[in-house]
């Protein structure tokens, strides 16, 4: 028994009606140079797509009646993927992740925050620096913005700060914005990953070495108990 559901990856163009799909008996034809034809029968709707050689795509099938264009349904799609592309990087300017330092961070600890910091700026998210001092660190909160300025100074080429960084109850927060992507260093992991191509490309095929036919060994008379006896004793 197939599932009600549709998969989560199907893009919109894939529930679309085209051509003989529709069941509308009228419907309202935009032309292919936009221009809109008035309502006429689907059959006369087709045979005009037939004539333009493109096809008859609805476009709007909650409409009454619904609306249908005259275009190509390969062109169409690429059209609503672009859409798709286009809103998807609105929708990650609008993320926001969170990472946590905190004054006596190790130096490895802290590379791996950055990494984790740059990634998501090279995605196109926002990222919000949380510093948080615990016991006696609070006495010296002087520290902590130093570890927020070095942090700072390493993410200069993939994002900058909305603000100064702010020292709210126990903890500095800050927020950073992804740069514009012409003004933006390349992902560190993506360079690495393409140099690595390269070099798998450009090395060359190791030759196997002929191998030396193999000479028979002459295999050893087997001894018996009577020569290892007799091996063992000295002449004199």
């Amino acid at each position: 028994m197939s599932r009600p559901f549709s998969p989560r990856n199907s893009s919109p163009a894939s529930f679309v009606r085209v051509n003989g799909k529709i069941r509308a008996r009228e419907v309202r034809v935009i032309g292919v140079e936009g221009n809109q034809l008035g309502v006429m029968p689907l059959t006369d709707a087709i045979n005009l797509a037939r004539h333009h050689a493109v096809d008859l795509v609805e476009i709007a099938a909650t409409a009454v009646p619904p609306v249908c264009r005259l275009v190509d349904f390969g062109k169409y799609r690429y059209e609503i993927a672009k859409k798709e592309k286009e809103s998807k990087k609105h929708q990650h300017a609008s993320i926001v992740k969170e990472v946590q330092l905190s004054p006596r961070i190790d130096p490895h600890d802290l590379g791996i925050k950055l990494m984790h910091a740059i990634n998501f700026l090279c995605e196109d998210m926002k990222v919000k620096i949380a510093l948080k001092f615990r016991g006696r660190e609070n006495a010296h909160t002087e520290v902590g913005f130093e570890v927020i300025k070095k942090f700072i100074a390493d993410i200069a080429p993939y994002g900058q700060p909305d603000f100064q960084p702010k020292l709210v109850g126990k903890a500095i927060n800050l927020m950073i914005s992804p740069l514009p992507r012409n003004k933006r260093a390349k992902n560190p992991h993506q360079v690495e990953e393409e140099l690595e191509d390269d070099s798998e490309e450009k090395a060359p095929a190791k030759s196997t070495p002929p191998q030396k036919p193999k000479v028979p060994v002459a295999s050893e008379p087997q001894s018996n108990g009577l020569n290892d006896a007799f091996a063992k004793i000295e002449l004199k």
